[in-house]
């Protein structure tokens, strides 16, 4: 017998497939990763000083601030990260 998530994957992959991914694609995601991970942790970083220099002043709000824009620098970078690789994803398999 199987399980529902079973039976659901089963639905799933009749209305869409999943396609093969070749190398070079398998390669073109992993260089999109590593360059997303990279533009995010530059992010944090000079964020994290801006912080930190405002949490020694004491300024509350500032911090605040600070830390919304790192999160909506971080959702827009993720954002952009998942266009690509569905793009990458959905561009026609050439070896």
């Amino acid at each position: 017998m199987k399980s529902s998530y079973e039976l659901a994957m089963e639905r799933l992959n009749k209305t869409a497939p999943a396609g093969k991914l070749t190398p070079a694609q398998k390669r073109q995601l992993a260089e999109l990763e590593s360059q997303y991970t990279a533009k995010l942790a530059g992010r944090e970083i000079a964020l994290a000083s801006e912080i930190q220099a405002a949490t020694e002043a004491g300024d509350g709000d500032t911090v605040e601030m600070l830390r919304r824009q790192l999160a909506a620098e971080r959702k827009n970078l993720q954002s952009d990260l998942e266009d690509k690789k569905e793009a990458v994803r959905q561009a026609p398999a050439t070896s």
